[in-house]
């Protein structure tokens, strides 16, 4: 009997899953608020040039003005301090009132952790290299760069016992979390998870990106004709998913993996389409009911040729789409959670309008028109109002696909 009370407490159900609370920091600003008043305001204050070893590069940087002391973790994980995991807290405090809810609705127990990443804390490596160089004495400890300590170094700031895991699959990993973190819930084995990303800059991506020619020199420049490559950013964003009816419903989500290519994108986008159908098909509509997408829009040349002609296919009457990156840089392992967060602010808030696509207005003749938002554009509102969804892509190295589907 206490066998089958068991698995019918614990039986997989197909049950809405809801994100609650969002905190996030990246180059708009500090936190939620900031973020949503610099979008509307078109303003990116983290964004601009800032030194490398190698030379000056353009990037997205969290800005001076959020005091990282204030997020050293306690004593117990001082092995885990790194400017990476102080982003990281510093979104969590956005939002541990929901967590601390959910702890006591549910237990510590049954609050899981699954996050993104795809630097860690390389960043604190460096630093401790570079020491060596000038002959200082510094350590640093392994745990603060390996890439899946993230989720269980949160896990143990929170005071949380669910399942944590981390998920690094370059510039998906955070969507990825979100399609996990429900695995968890519709597996009962969790009765909330905290779910999202962080990355924080460090010369591994700046020097990496640039050894692929893939960067700018200047803001980046999705969908132009004369887009020349991509603006490195860091930053972290982080939700409270449950069963709990609440603001905004993760009504779908779809994976691929096209395997096409170590960097470059399958040309023709099939396994991207593949994402973005079996999104849609996951939330139950069709393309007609998507009011608004976030697009990948690295404004690399392959990956916007490749996304416009996927988004034609997949929209053929349109829809109103932007590319979000000249405000936040490509945040690569937090890049999901960060623009599934501005999508999300679009369906909470009635003051959010959609994020407009900063660019320099040159369309290139060879892609197919989007429809892109230049001026203030709201979804539509109240019971009757169509549009109640909204899309984000993702897409990574080795032919990994995402789209994320959230409804009002």
């Amino acid at each position: 009997m206490a066998q089958a009370a068991f698995q019918a407490a614990h039986r997989p159900t197909s049950q809405p899953v809801y994100l609650h609370a969002l905190g996030m920091v990246n180059a708009l600003g500090d936190d939620v608020s900031a973020i949503a008043a610099a979008l509307a305001r078109g303003e990116a204050p983290g964004m601009g040039p800032i030194r490398t070893r190698i030379g000056e590069a353009f990037a997205g940087r969290v800005l001076a003005s959020l005091d990282q002391a204030a997020f050293a973790p306690p004593a117990a994980l001082a092995h885990y301090d790194c400017r990476n995991n102080r982003l990281l807290l510093a979104a969590l405090a956005q939002i541990r009132p929901a967590i601390d809810a959910a702890c006591e609705r549910f237990g510590a127990g049954r609050v899981g952790v699954v996050l993104g990443t795809s630097t860690s804390g390389i960043g604190a490596v460096e630093a401790t290299f570079a020491d060596a160089e000038a002959k200082n004495t510094k350590s640093f400890d392994y745990r603060q760069m390996e890439i899946g300590t993230v989720a269980p170094f949160a896990a143990a700031a929170l005071g949380l016992g669910g399942p944590a895991f981390t998920i690094s699959t370059a510039c998906t990993s955070s969507a990825k979390a979100f399609a996990a973190a429900r695995r968890l819930l519709r597996a009962q084995l969790c009765d909330a998870v905290v779910v999202g990303g962080v990355d924080t800059l460090c010369e591994l991506t700046l020097q990496g990106f640039a050894s692929l020619e893939s960067t700018s020199a200047v803001r980046t420049n999705p969908m132009s004709a004369n887009r020349r490559g991509i603006n490195i950013g860091e930053g972290a964003a982080v939700f409270l998913m449950s069963r709990e009816e609440g603001p905004v419903r993760f009504a779908g989500a779809g994976e691929s993996s096209d395997a096409h290519h170590i960097s470059a994108p399958d040309p023709q986008g099939a396994g991207g389409e593949i994402a973005l159908r079996a999104a849609l098909a996951d939330a139950g509509i069709d393309a007609r009911a998507i009011g608004y997408v976030n697009l990948h829009a690295t404004a690399t040349l392959k990956n916007d040729q490749m996304e416009a002609h996927l988004m034609a296919r997949v929209f053929p009457d349109g829809v109103a789409v932007s590319g979000t990156k000249p405000f936040t840089g490509h945040t690569l392992g937090a890049a999901g959670a960060t623009e599934a967060g501005l999508a999300w602010l679009t369906l909470a808030r009635d003051d959010v309008a959609l994020p407009r696509h900063r660019w320099d207005g040159q369309a290139d003749a060879t892609l197919p028109p989007l429809d892109f938002v230049e001026s203030a554009r709201y979804l539509p509102r109240g019971a009757g109002a169509q549009s109640q969804y909204v899309m984000s892509n993702s897409f990574a190295f080795g032919g990994s696909n995402v789209s994320l589907v959230l409804a009002r």
